[in-house]
């Protein structure tokens, strides 16, 4: 849809403002953009998001079917596999027109099988925990980060932001006569512990720049001053963290960087005692430590760059007294490992895709490990929720880009499956579609995979409309999940593509080794080979490839229009890290520090500087004709600033070829929203509606399949 009559684009004004570095001068005239406190910057987003109205309001029509079939494949009443915790069964439930789910609980008879019940059902005893919807009433943006019920059952703790940068506020509630407790912390970080006996909780806070550092105790009822600092980690390399151990005794803190772990445990009935290091932090050595009984269970890359588990006695954690548990074969690449009463869960990556196996405890030591029996070639397998250590069964998931969520119990003893639960799709047939895996010649000749997914009327006849995602960065797999949105696509002929390229993890830690650091253009490069695979092959057209990609994926768009301009007719960046070498120059940048274990430090060192300088989107735009561009982000969020996005835009509308009034640069930012955008379900799904909308306008692909 060709819009007439667009407003003009903002022009954004420059000052002068040269970045320099190593001898090296970058006029940088966008960089007033930083301050959202600025009415100037204020009025320039709004005008941006006038700009982008402009060419979004003629596409509502397509944006409006596509919600419909959004809801249209979605139970909207349902509920989640319910999981024991003590004297309870805990799960939520969403109610159609709602837009956020309610947490509850009912109680657990003693012998009861692992109930599933209809959700339009009533449930005796069922006790509202959590109705996010009330919760909600009065904020444009709610999320949780946290929701923990104390071992007594009788408490409950619960983190929420409602700003979207991450940064929350403590609620703690009395679950008998559901009066508040506590609301006397915020500003936390992630992750919330109770101990025993349901007086402290333990909780994260942040640094300036972001960067998870403090673990604190709080007494419940006491005055925020009161808390204690737990441990503080002043190492810039270094986040921390915390959870419970699998057999729910003992507090974990984590410290780890790109390269280096550490593990600490705090006893739970001793809440005031004092951390104990499982083993001080040694160079190279990268570890994480789980408590089972009296034995830790350690999953580390001491004798294998794809990590392998261990055990040691409680009393002598140290790597000294590390014994080999499982070593993973070739292409295994070990993820984690949880302990239950009948055995231990290994969740690790093999062939590229995720997968579990299962060691059976014996009354004197381990059994072999084994598969669950849910292997596929396109199947992500992994651990589903599981808070109760005492079990015959474990929950497991299997989902593709094909098969719907699918939750199974695996009986411990004798490897039986159940399935408890496959998730409703309404007017869903399988049958129609086909997914595979291929693999790509990359630019060196490294061989790729790459999934497609297409209707199967669509054939290789170089006519198609294509649609490609990527990250591929800090070891994240973009592994097979199932996508209402992605059925749309595909039901308009649109051949699906995820490009599992370097700088991820899909392959093992050396596959995200060769996409980091000065290996980085390789992450980009195997990006664009899989797109003209795609085209080459006959899949899809050779205008009509569309392309996204979020965050440290948007830099890869960024990065790959740069590179082939010619390969892609529209592209959409969301929250995209675009300006990546000025925010990795600047150390008060939240998150910096730690980042240059993955993009090197050009602040110190030239070379790094040169390279990021060589690929990083703002700087290499290019004057030639480029696809139509969507970026869009939010004010508030704190992992990639907005002012990022607002200026590769300017510099983009400024610099290429192309006609804008075909192929457009908007910039759309949500005022009160996070990284991932908008909170409420029927408002992400309205958002998400736009943004296809816009790229199957580009690509021509608005209509259904006649078949």
């Amino acid at each position: 849809m060709q819009n007439q009559h667009p407003i003009q684009p903002p022009r954004a004004k420059q000052t002068d403002h040269v970045r320099e570095h190593h001898g090296d001068r970058f006029s940088d005239p966008y960089t007033w953009l930083a301050d959202p406190q600025d009415p100037q910057v204020i009025s320039h987003l709004e005008a941006e998001n006038a700009y982008a109205e402009s060419w979004l309001e003629p596409l509502k029509p397509v944006a409006d079917r596509l919600f419909s079939e959004l809801r249209s494949h979605t139970q909207e009443t349902d509920l989640t596999v319910p999981v024991r915790i003590g004297p309870w069964w805990y799960y939520s439930r969403t109610t159609e027109g709602a837009q956020y789910p309610c947490h509850c609980r009912a109680p657990y008879v003693k012998g009861e099988q692992r109930p599933v019940p209809d959700p339009e059902s009533e449930i005796i005893g069922e006790q509202v925990l959590l109705d996010v919807n009330h919760e909600a009433q009065g904020s444009e943006f709610y999320q949780l980060g946290g929701l923990e019920i104390s071992h007594d059952s009788t408490r409950m703790a619960v983190l929420y932001d409602v700003r979207g940068d991450e940064r929350y506020a403590l609620q703690a509630r009395d679950l008998s006569t559901g009066a508040m407790v506590d609301e006397a912390l915020t500003g936390l970080g992630y992750g919330l512990v109770w101990s025993r006996d349901g007086e402290y909780v333990f909780y994260t806070r942040a640094d300036d720049a972001w960067r998870q550092h403090q673990v604190w105790r709080h007494r419940i009822g006491a005055p925020a001053e009161d808390d204690d600092l737990v441990l503080q980690e002043d190492d810039e390399l270094f986040n921390v963290g915390i959870e419970m151990s699998s057999d729910e005794r003992w507090l974990l803190v984590g410290a780890r960087s790109a390269t280096v772990g550490e593990t600490w445990l705090l006893d739970l009935s001793d809440p005031t005692g004092e951390l104990r290091s499982v083993q001080p932090r040694v160079d190279g050595l990268d570890y994480a430590a789980d408590v089972d009984g009296e034995q830790i269970l350690i999953v580390h890359n001491g004798d294998r760059a794809d990590f392998d588990v261990a055990t040691a006695p409680l009393s002598r954690p140290a790597r000294a007294h590390w014994t080999p548990l499982l070593t993973g074969a070739e292409g295994e690449r070990i993820l984690g490992v949880q302990a239950f009463s009948t055995c231990l869960v290994i969740s690790m990556r093999s062939n590229g895709l995720p997968t579990v196996r299962i060691i059976p405890k014996l009354p004197a030591g381990f059994g072999r490990p084994s598969g669950t029996g849910l292997d596929g070639e396109t199947c992500t397998v992994a651990v589903g929720d599981n808070p109760a250590y005492d079990t015959d069964a474990v929950q497991l998931v299997l989902e593709s880009y094909l098969t719907p969520r699918s939750v199974y119990d695996l009986e411990v003893t004798g490897g039986k499956l159940t399935l408890l639960k496959q998730r409703t799709v309404p007017g869903y047939d399988q049958k129609q579609y086909i997914e595979e895996r291929v693999w790509v010649a990359a630019e060196d000749g490294v061989a790729v995979p790459v999934s497609l997914v297409r209707h199967r009327d669509v054939s290789k006849d170089g006519t198609n409309a294509g649609f490609l995602y990527g990250y591929g960065s800090y070891e994240i797999s973009m592994d097979p999940y199932f996508s209402a949105r992605r059925l749309s696509m595909l039901d308009r002929g649109v051949v699906c593509a995820v490009a599992h390229i370097r700088g991820g993890g899909e392959m093992g830690r050396s596959w995200y080794d060769s996409g980091k650091m000065l290996a980085k253009k390789n992450t980009f490069t195997d990006f664009v080979a899989a797109g003209r695979y795609l085209v080459d092959s006959g899949w899809v057209a050779s205008d009509r490839l569309a392309a996204e990609g979020g965050s440290a994926g948007g830099l890869l768009i960024g990065a790959a229009v740069n590179l082939a301009p010619e390969l892609f007719r529209a592209v959409h960046a969301a929250v995209p890290f675009v300006d990546a070498l000025t925010t990795i120059l600047d150390p008060s940048m939240p998150l910096t520090v730690a980042e240059w274990e993955e993009w090197g430090n050009p602040l110190a060192d030239p070379d790094v500087y040169a390279y990021m300088k060589s690929y990083t989107p703002y700087e290499n735009v290019r004057s030639t004709a480029y696809p139509a561009v969507l970026a869009t982000t939010s004010l508030n969020d704190t992992r990639v600033m907005f002012t990022e996005p607002a200026k590769w835009v300017q510099v983009l509308r400024s610099t290429v070829t192309s006609d804008q009034a075909q192929r457009p640069i908007l910039f759309k930012i949500e005022m009160i929203a996070g990284h991932g955008g908008k909170s409420g379900r029927y408002d992400t799904w309205r958002q998400v509606s736009e943004e296809s909308a816009f790229l199957l306008d580009q690509i021509g692909a608005t209509e259904l399949l006649q078949i």
